[in-house]
């Protein structure tokens, strides 16, 4: 619990990752294989590599160290998502296996701490139809939150018509998809290369959210909202990019498209932002830049659609909790971003 104007304020975290034992398994059998692969070795030095220890062990740790940080930090409440890629890069059987068993996993952890933790379900979006229905599951059966799924799959988007079983089972359960980043397909990579072949662009530092905003944006400009306008989705990093955007986007679909006849939205970029994305602050964690992007996009699309993440373990906690204590808005404001906003889009109680 955080404290403002002098008054507690209950805070949620919407962007918090872990591991799974299983994951550990499943990943342990391929990273030693020898396609070059952004993911891959990502998940290679996070899980598998003595170097990622320090992120390691605050991915598998759900007991008393990550309970005893989330006290320090003052968030009573982490809504848990598997690390990226989750279970996209396996093969389909494997995929869908892989996400009941961690979905299950998942959900047992909240029965042991019902107050703290909350948790988004993993699907296998390479197995759509199964998708579907373990999305129902995870929603109706298990009470997970909504669902987190990591962008791209094999190099396809959602907006794509074999995906539509995922974002109908969405939309029906009230599961909001918090769309999280992964590193490009493997033929857009090397774009993020140096010429000596070092992968100086990929993940955190600017592939992930090239590919994240990419995709969201497929979703607005090819009508998936038209098709499933209660669709809801999650960016977070302050909205991949898109905020600052708007007004460009909206002016070049507007004379570039819609005026030739050949826009595939029925309406504008900005008005799908606001009425089907909500955003979190996760990974914006310094005060120096994160309060005037904070401030931004608070005038951009409102108190109401910004939602309080940190991004843990591969960003600070308290750095987070210090950016939504120290902004400038009304104790209103801060509350809907700390917790009213979350309580509505992940089917949270309140206190």
């Amino acid at each position: 619990m955080i404290h403002i104007e002098g008054k507690p304020c209950r805070l949620i975290a919407t962007e918090e990752h872990y591991v799974a034992r299983e994951l550990l398994e499943a990943t342990g059998r391929i990273v030693s294989a020898g396609w070059q692969d952004l993911d891959l070795a990502d998940t290679r030095f996070f899980l598998h590599d003595p170097r990622g220890r320090a992120w390691f062990e605050p991915l598998v740790d759900l007991e008393e160290g990550r309970l005893r940080m989330m006290d320090e930090a003052g968030v009573d409440v982490a809504i848990l998502s598997l690390m990226a890629p989750g279970v996209q890069f396996f093969e389909p059987e494997t995929a869908a296996s892989l996400a009941v068993t961690l979905n299950d996993h998942l959900a047992e952890t909240i029965r042991r701490h019902p107050t703290r933790y909350g948790g988004l379900a993993v699907v296998a979006p390479q197995a759509p139809e199964r998708a579907a229905k373990e999305i129902e599951r995870a929603m109706r059966t298990l009470k997970l939150n909504g669902l987190v799924i990591n962008s791209h799959t094999g190099g396809e988007y959602l907006d794509h018509p074999k995906f539509w079983p995922i974002l109908e089972a969405a939309e029906a359960t009230g599961a909001a998809i918090y769309l999280h980043p992964r590193n490009p397909p493997p033929n857009v990579q090397r774009l993020l290369e140096a010429p000596d072949g070092r992968p100086v662009l990929g993940s955190g530092i600017w592939g992930f959210q090239m590919e994240t905003s990419l995709h969201a944006l497929r979703l607005i400009v090819c009508g998936v909202f038209d098709r499933f306008p209660k669709l809801k989705v999650v960016l977070g990093h302050m909205g991949e990019g898109l905020p600052y955007w708007l007004y460009r986007l909206d002016y070049m679909y507007e004379r570039g498209y819609r005026k030739q006849g050949t826009g595939l939205a029925k309406r504008l970029p900005s008005e799908y932002v606001r009425d089907n994305f909500f955003i979190t602050i996760s990974g914006m964690n310094d005060h120096r830049f994160s309060q005037p992007t904070l401030a931004y996009c608070h005038s951009i699309v409102g108190p109401d659609r910004i939602l309080f993440a940190s991004d843990h373990p591969f960003q600070s906690t308290q750095a987070a909790v210090d950016v939504l204590r120290n902004a400038p808005f009304s104790r209103q404001d801060i509350e809907q971003i700390a917790h009213r906003n979350s309580e509505s889009v992940f089917h949270m109680a309140p206190a």
